[in-house]
């Protein structure tokens, strides 16, 4: 935006030096500015920017701040991409730059003189269109602080990192599920294998499938995946496992070892685990001693929920990858909607177990969710479920936890 308004300050000082006849009609609609009163105005306008400005950086940081300790550092990702923040940001940075550029333009006094008619007219425009985003900027991160803004913006992250991770009509590079990994790979396949390391440290922030599937076919190799998205893999660290050791060249290896992206933070972009995470923090938080706020920890199992919800009905890898020719290439350790569900629940349940409200809320969001969910993972999710009730049965309000869930046909 600042250099946008460099370039226009450029073009419409230009403009303004052309002297058409046609631009005679433009000066009859404008303010007939001199050369004093255009230094002023264009200066004015940049100082009350550039305070403006700094005003608006110590509000940004403030509410950094506020953020970090009060939901968690996790959160600072959100607040530091968020548009409407780049955009004020933006806009007054914008005028400042504009403002210095067209009044060294501003040349001559008395009756010998170039005042830029047109550019000092915008200038004043963009002077009105930042009184403006301050107003919405006031507003903005009024709202963008408030539990119920970041818990929407949270779940409409983990809701399109499960479109990403499990899309509606599942993973077409399964054709059937797979036996266990001990059954399916060859019998000399820890005998007669290359480990892929990294060449840098990092969190793994996606896994590109599709071409380890395409570089175990093209070389005749079975890979075993070593790690998941959101693992930290030290330097030379292993990524994967390749058989047999023999063509598993160095170029082979480093194809391997770029289909994996590292990064110095866990994204929610692939890994829905940390998706999840950040809103069983905020819970975890809200149910701290220090804090005791359970309406938070029950506005955070209301979103879980939704997100749970859509992921139980969704076709989770069986962790094997075939070719064409139905030859496996690819295993690994595949992510299980109960194991999803279950680490969720159990982070919360180990805080939230004294307080009736949420422990009757919990309970209520893991039964939701298990009906959608297979048999397998309903059953270990159900089981969790009896364990929390049977952890807080000899408690004095089991029977208002009772009384809070609604009553089942």
């Amino acid at each position: 935006m600042a250099i946008s308004a460099m370039a226009t300050a450029i073009l419409l000082i230009l403009l303004d030096s052309l002297e058409a006849a046609w631009l005679g009609w433009i000066d009859e609609w404008t303010y007939a500015f001199g050369p004093e009163s255009a230094r002023a105005i264009l200066s004015a306008i940049a100082g009350s920017m550039i305070t403006v400005a700094g005003v608006t950086f110590s509000m940004t940081m403030l509410t950094l701040q506020l953020a970090s300790s009060q939901f968690g550092p996790r959160m600072l990702r959100n607040f530091m991409r968020d548009r409407g923040n780049q955009l004020v940001l933006g806009t007054f940075l914008s005028t400042f730059v504009y403002c210095p550029l067209v009044l060294a333009s501003v040349r001559g006094s008395g009756d010998s003189y170039f005042v830029p008619v047109i550019a000092v007219t915008f200038g004043m425009i963009l002077a009105v269109a930042s009184l403006a985003t301050l107003i919405y900027f006031i507003h903005h991160i009024a709202t963008s602080i408030r539990i119920e803004t970041i818990l929407a913006k949270l779940a409409v992250e983990a809701r399109k990192t499960a479109e990403r991770v499990f899309p509606e009509h599942g993973h077409t590079s399964v054709p059937f599920p797979g036996k266990p990994m001990a059954e399916a790979l060859p019998p000399a396949f820890d005998d007669d294998s290359r480990s892929v390391v990294a060449s840098v440290g990092g969190y793994i922030q996606s896994i590109n499938l599709d071409r380890l599937r395409r570089v175990a076919s093209d070389n005749d190799l079975v890979v075993r995946v070593e790690t998941r998205v959101g693992d930290f893999v030290p330097g030379s660290g292993s990524l994967v496992v390749s058989f047999p050791y023999g063509r598993v060249s160095d170029a082979v290896a480093d194809d391997l070892s770029n289909a994996f992206s590292f990064g110095q933070e866990r994204t929610p972009d692939h890994d829905i685990e940390f998706s999840l995470r950040r809103i069983v923090e905020i819970a975890q938080r809200a149910l701290s001693p220090g804090v005791n706020d359970p309406t938070t920890a029950l506005y955070c199992l209301d979103r879980l929920g939704e997100v749970l919800g859509i992921l139980a009905g969704r076709h989770f890898p069986s962790g094997q990858i075939w070719d064409q020719d139905m030859k496996l290439r690819v295993v690994f350790d595949p992510v299980t909607f109960a194991e999803l569900a279950c680490s969720t629940f159990a982070a919360i349940a180990r805080y939230g177990n004294r307080d009736a409200d949420v422990v009757g809320r919990l309970l209520d969001v893991m039964e939701r969710c298990s009906r959608s969910a297979p048999a397998s993972d309903r059953e270990k999710i159900m089981r969790l479920r009896e364990a929390i009730r049977a952890g807080i049965a000899a408690s004095d309000f089991e029977d208002v936890i009772k009384a809070t869930q609604p009553a089942r046909s």
